[in-house]
């Protein structure tokens, strides 16, 4: 019985460690740019938009196509950013064993 409880005991101190990365995740910031810098996006470590920034001189009414691409390919690098800097978090967390589930 004993072992049951220091599993159950190591088990609140994982999910208090996960809950605290979590948290700090929210914290750290990620960014990702596009159009050699013309749109930026900048993204929480869970992956959260928090901030666009757009030139001005690629905002033309003839070539909105040009600005949706880029805005798209920006947040998606921010959000892939945001998910290597959560694994890598969690790797710390784990001592580099892979974790079976991604954090949302």
């Amino acid at each position: 019985m004993a072992d049951f409880m220091k599993i159950m005991q190591q088990a609140q101190q994982m999910q208090g460690k996960l809950q605290q990365m979590q948290d700090e995740l929210g914290t750290k910031t990620v960014s990702a740019a596009s159009g050699g810098g013309m749109v930026t996006v900048t993204a929480d470590g869970k992956g959260q938009i928090r901030s666009v920034r757009i030139d001005p001189s690629v905002v033309s009414p003839s070539d909105v196509e040009m600005l949706e691409d880029l805005v798209l390919a920006a947040v998606s690098e921010a959000q892939k950013k945001a998910g290597e800097l959560a694994q890598e978090e969690m790797k710390k967390l784990t001592g580099g064993l892979p974790f079976p589930f991604k954090l949302p």
